[in-house]
């Protein structure tokens, strides 16, 4: 009669962590309130020889700047990516040394926080064709000596996560444990698990699109005109002359209008109009209003920009110019146009061959990437067998509320990313055996492979039972010499699917270290081990 599939003295070892799995893992995610990582840096990495575009055009020394929140694990198993949005860069979250406010998304990385770095490790990089860090436009071309301008080839959202990838094998990571985004970062999303299938366990894709709509082209279209018919553009030739701000801020004003909602708008401005000065002349903190009424003399007073909502669309337009390169604003707009994961017209098709469990965010009220596109995706998902949840934000905030709604945000993301299944750790490269197999055999597998537990499969690769190397040293004591007769075949299993509270608990109250993961056929597709477990315990909680 075969023994238990593991030995008393190794089960007792072992059940300390596993007992102590319930009450650790209510611990996952604290409730405590948010914290700040503090002053953090940038990096940099430099992809060596040349890199291949969608285009068939290469790139030479590419730089990609980063940053790293939290600590890699022993097995690089921790890290979550995230991807900026359209004018976005890796300065994601913490204080650069003097800056007065913090990272574009602080609100959800940091200790106790969404993507908490005492459990992450977080990383954001600015995307191939940005200004921020990233080879672009502005960027010095190697073969001439000359920033790239309208020269540089232009880009996809392919090529920003081809990119990413060559980041991330830099730095030793074989597979994140999720990527995420909002807006275009929520495409750069899209394409990882569609591009790298094996690579992304969760994704989590905010106010996105999964093909870019006319009317989102037409407005990236009047932006892109807006920069170009810019006298100061010329020819994308302006470094270190005078920059085409004036068409550069009205791109971004006309960008600016699609993030807000009515809603918002009417909340913050309604139709209030600038206060008037002694002179009874409407007044304006706004530098670029100063701008227009400059290059346009012209205009009457009750022609110039007096209401308050003018005003703060030409702040906003004045400072993106201080910030943002035209050209790249030129390349990454396009690469959003071009932007379609549908194959033969058909998004189903398109993502045949995803497998990261997804949590898809829409929000009520953004017009720009309306929910019915969320939607989309999460039936083109669910419609190839995919874990796909959505959710949607409520909010007036508009498109923008991605980047505003602490509460909800957290709240949902921290959900997600806690709800850990028997895929998120199993080991899908497993050893195994047939009951045809000689013991020695056996034996000196687990001594090559260094493991512990053998699944015995059929030719048809169907569950028959396991084999561990407490079975082996009984086999020998007893001088026992067919495997067959050593076979534990009554084996507990679990599904890929189920939660791996499941397996925790079955490996408590059966004494055991580890378990089959079998698919729907009864067919072995990996192994879930009491170390497994406790690495995840000791990663998140």
């Amino acid at each position: 009669m075969a023994v238990s599939s593991v030995s008393s003295s190794k089960s007792k070892s072992n059940s300390k962590s596993k007992s102590n799995y319930k009450s650790k893992s209510k611990k996952l995610f604290s409730e405590k309130k948010g914290q700040s990582i503090g002053i953090v840096r940038s990096m940099n990495h430099k992809i060596p020889g040349t890199f291949s575009l969608e285009s068939g055009k290469t790139l030479s020394g590419i730089r990609i700047e980063y940053e790293m929140y939290g600590k890699l694990n022993a097995d690089k198993s921790n890290v979550i990516l995230i991807c900026h949005a359209l004018t976005g860069d890796a300065h994601a979250a913490g204080f650069h040394t003097g800056d007065r406010k913090p990272g574009w998304w602080d609100i959800v990385i940091g200790p106790n926080k969404a993507f908490d770095t005492e459990k992450y490790c977080v990383i954001c990089s600015n995307i191939l064709g940005g200004c921020k860090g990233s080879t672009g436009p502005s960027s010095i071309d190697p073969e001439t000596g000359k920033n790239y301008g309208i020269s540089f080839p232009v880009i996809t959202i392919a090529d920003m996560v081809n990119a990413q990838k060559k980041l991330v094998e830099h730095l030793g990571v074989k597979q994140l444990f999720a990527v995420v985004g909002g807006s275009m970062g929520g495409m750069q999303v899209l394409q990882w698990t569609v591009s790298y299938p094996n690579m992304v366990k969760k994704a989590i894709a905010i106010a996105t699109t999964a093909s870019t709509t006319p009317q989102q082209i037409a407005f990236g279209a009047i932006g892109r005109k807006a920069v170009t018919d810019d006298p100061k553009w010329n020819g994308g030739n302006y470094y270190g002359k005078e920059i085409p701000a004036q068409g550069l801020a009205l791109a971004r004003m006309i960008g600016h209008i699609t993030y807000l909602s009515d809603a918002s708008m009417q909340k913050k401005f309604g139709r209030l109009q600038q206060d008037t000065d002694t002179a009874g002349m409407k007044s304006t903190t706004s530098t670029t209003s100063a701008n227009l009424s400059e290059l346009s003399p012209e205009l009457s007073p009750d022609l110039a920009p007096n209401f308050q909502v003018e005003s703060y669309l030409n702040y906003q337009g004045d400072n993106f110019t201080k910030r943002f390169d035209a050209n790249s604003y030129l390349y990454i707009t396009k690469a959003v146009d071009y932007f379609d994961l549908a194959k033969n017209g058909s998004l189903i098709e398109g993502f045949s061959g995803v497998t990261a469990k997804y949590l898809v965010i829409s929000i009520s009220s953004d017009w720009l990437y309306p929910p019915y596109q969320a939607q989309e995706i999460v039936s083109a998902l669910t419609a190839n067998g995919i874990d796909a949840r959505y959710e949607e934000i409520r909010s007036q905030y508009g498109h923008d509320a991605f980047l505003l709604e602490e509460g909800q945000l957290n709240y949902l993301i921290r959900g997600f990313l806690s709800q850990i299944l028997v895929s998120d750790v199993m080991n899908r490269n497993f050893y195994s055996v047939s009951r045809d197999e000689t013991i020695e055999h056996a034996s000196r597998l687990m001594v090559k492979e260094r493991v512990s537990h053998l699944p015995v499969i059929s030719e048809d690769e169907k569950l028959e039972g396991i084999v561990t190397s407490w079975d082996i040293t009984k086999a020998v004591a007893c001088k026992i010499n067919e495997l067959d007769e050593i076979i534990t075949r009554d084996v507990r299993y679990v599904y890929e699917d189920e939660r791996i509270e499941k397996a925790s608990s079955i490996m408590e109250d059966y004494s055991i270290s580890a378990l089959p993961v079998v698919d729907s056929e009864h067919r072995v597709i990996g192994i879930v081990t009491s170390e497994s477990i406790s690495a995840l315990i000791g990663r998140f909680g």
